[in-house]
């Protein structure tokens, strides 16, 4: 199982988005307070549909918690700043893959502590960023890719069509 962990959250409707993926990928979300909505917000609920009961969902106080939670995974900081893609890492189950909140992405002091664990998804220079929730699924689903989509079905939803000639 992969993880993903939000730092600081600030937008329901990203994090919603971001745990309909953790539903469909069996990947687990861990939020770091302060969060910029309450777990009850409806355009979070919204965002998630009806995948809430199938996802896993943790909440912390402070990063510290999290490395404590999950004392086994490695950590990658996913940040417009490193010089190394995300793509040049071999991922492995049970790694986790951080982001910050939507306005100001992760702590720079969190970024210089970890500077050999950091990554970027590659843009264009005139871009800022992407959404929190894309890129999490770009990053997430490169992990999985990775490992072979270990756990998720690859035959897809074919059989619920008629595939003609």
């Amino acid at each position: 199982m992969f993880h993903i962990v939000l730092i600081e959250p600030e937008i329901p409707q990203n994090t919603g988005n971001i745990a309909r993926t953790c539903a469909a990928t069996g990947a687990a979300l861990h939020l770091v307070r302060p969060l910029g909505f309450e777990l009850s917000d409806k355009y979070l609920k919204r965002a998630g549909l009806d995948y809430w009961g199938l996802v896993e969902v943790s909440v912390y106080d402070s990063v510290e918690e999290v490395y404590a939670a999950l004392p086994s995974s490695r950590f990658f900081y996913f940040t417009t700043k490193a010089p190394r893609a995300y793509t040049e890492i071999s991922y492995r189950d049970g790694d986790a893959l951080v982001f910050g909140k939507e306005t100001k992405g992760l702590p720079e002091e969190l970024l210089v502590k970890h500077k050999e664990s950091c990554v970027r998804i590659p843009m264009r220079e005139e871009t800022r960023s992407l959404n929190l929730s894309n890129s999490a699924a770009v990053a997430l689903y490169e992990a999985l890719r990775q490992t072979d989509f270990f756990g998720l079905s690859k035959e897809g939803r074919l059989h619920r069509l008629e595939w003609g000639d």
